[in-house]
């Protein structure tokens, strides 16, 4: 159907339209896919919410829609049917029970999804990535900015790796919105990072830390975050998740109690954490196996086995 031509892509995202959209992190990740899709000879565009249903997708080839908030139903028709293909990256608690049988193709950020045979279409691990043209050991210096850092909005609550941290006595670089109702304004670094910075703070920071949602955790969807930093070197700490150690090994500390994080986050970090030579070979494994790149390859080559 398609061969090795150059095919018109369009990734669906549930984030509004900038510049509210620009703070999502689906936003972003689907930025850095996009970028790759071109690098291998695709044409490709972010779609955001209320283009993701629209008439215009019906001229596209390749429909690749970014499961995250909310549903998209796949529009057909007759006379030419662009592939649809779901990749389900955060929220799998919310996908529906018909939802997948509806793409030509079904990807997850997980590699333990319990749901992933229930469907009728089968679902392919498509761990989530990182670019690593941005994030990398030379973004910053190692060790000259925040000593501990945490981005992140609240999503609600107080977030339990920055409570504890707190809690203990500890200062943390907290950037993120919705943190006014649990800290002093002289506790939050900031309510927003642009993206283009991410990849400085996180290389100069001594130590990073990560959290998940309890389903993403408990299902292997491992979070972007983990990824980036990873990437850039820096050392990093997150909460315990299914199939965490399977990619980062040992390098990435975890912490599954207030009294864990506490402890881990109050040691000398050269102490409580990997060497610099194990987190660059990490860095150097995680930019060559779980790149933006890496991840076109296996959506293009779904799309060429479907034609």
């Amino acid at each position: 159907m398609f061969g090795r031509k150059r095919l018109q892509w369009s990734v669906v995202v549930a984030a509004p339209r900038p510049p509210a959209g620009d703070q999502w992190g689906d936003t972003v990740f689907a930025r850095d896919l996009v970028a790759a899709l071109e690098r291998a000879g695709q044409q490709a565009k972010v779609v955001f919410r209320k283009g993701g249903d629209s008439e215009a997708r019906e001229d596209d080839d390749v429909v690749l829609v970014l499961r995250g908030l909310q549903r998209f139903v796949p529009r057909r028709r007759r006379e030419r049917r662009p592939l649809w293909l779901l990749w389900v990256i955060s929220h799998p608690e919310l996908v529906e029970a018909d939802e997948p049988d509806q793409y030509d193709a079904v990807f997850a950020a997980s590699a333990h999804w319990s749901r992933a045979g229930e469907f009728d279409v089968p679902v392919t691990p498509l761990l989530q990535a990182t670019a690593p043209e941005r994030f990398h050991p030379g973004a910053a210096p190692a060790d000259s900015g925040a000593q501990r850092l945490f981005v992140g909005s609240t999503r609600g609550e107080y977030r339990p790796c920055v409570r504890a941290a707190i809690e203990a006595g500890l200062d943390v670089d907290v950037h993120g919105v919705g943190w006014e109702e649990f800290l002093p304004s002289d506790r939050i670094a900031g309510d927003f990072l642009d993206p283009a910075d991410l990849p400085a703070v996180y290389a100069s920071a001594r130590v990073v830390m990560n959290d998940h949602w309890p389903d993403m955790a408990a299902e292997g969807f491992l979070s972007n975050r983990l990824f980036d930093v990873a990437a850039t070197g820096a050392r990093l700490v997150s909460d315990p998740a299914t199939g965490l150690t399977d990619v980062f090994g040992d390098v990435v500390r975890t912490a599954a109690s207030a009294a864990e994080w506490s402890a881990l986050l109050g040691r000398d970090p050269d102490e409580a954490f990997a060497g610099r030579a194990a987190r660059l070979d990490l860095a150097s494994s995680i930019a060559r196996e779980h790149s933006f790149d890496a991840r076109a390859e296996v959506l293009i080559d779904r799309v060429r086995a479907l034609r």
